[in-house]
């Protein structure tokens, strides 16, 4: 079964986890959450290459179980591009992480235009923002994806990606249809 599945991606603190339950609850779909914060919580932030690949395969990990549950679609908290964008900021490239293919549908970058909020696990406030936004870009560029931009307040940012999701659904087969 082919299921819709959207990503949610952009820098840290920029209401991706916040709006993804309420995106997935109002297209009757599942979360995929972000599997790097999991770590992060559990394990701590010393994002080594090793570390980062494992992040990967958590998150098709994780994404297999709920593919497996059959769900209308899912939002995907980040993927592959965003853990990948992460090896590039802190460690000069995603070598490794580039073989591993990003299969979402559709591609929403938030964009880092609302204040940083400090939590214990983000890393790139400040001038590293702008910084990390560009490595994600780079990697969008690298894959040949191009995102659907998401920015201003959070009203504004959900009514957008509300907007760009109902569109790409008029071109997606969904299950059971």
């Amino acid at each position: 079964m082919n299921i819709p599945r959207i990503c949610l991606t952009g820098v840290e603190s920029t209401g991706k986890s916040t709006l993804a339950p309420r995106l997935a609850a109002h297209f009757g779909g599942m979360v995929m959450p972000e599997f790097g914060r999991t770590h992060a919580e559990l394990f701590g932030t010393d994002f080594t290459p090793d570390v980062l690949l494992a992040i990967a395969h958590g998150h098709r990990a994780g994404l297999a179980a709920i593919e497996a549950m059959a769900p209308r679609l899912i939002i995907e908290d980040t993927d592959i591009v965003t853990t990948a964008a992460w090896a590039r900021m802190l460690h000069g490239g995603s070598t490794l992480l580039a073989k591993i293919p990003a299969t979402a549908g559709l591609y929403l970058l938030f964009a880092p235009d609302v204040p940083f909020i400090a939590d214990g696990t983000r890393q790139f406030g400040g001038a590293d923002r702008k910084r990390f936004q560009a490595m994600i870009e780079a990697e969008f560029e690298e894959r040949r994806i191009t995102p659907v931009p998401i920015g201003g307040d959070f009203e504004a940012r959900e009514a957008q990606a509300i907007a760009a999701i109902q569109n790409w659904l008029l071109h997606t087969p969904m299950p059971g249809a």
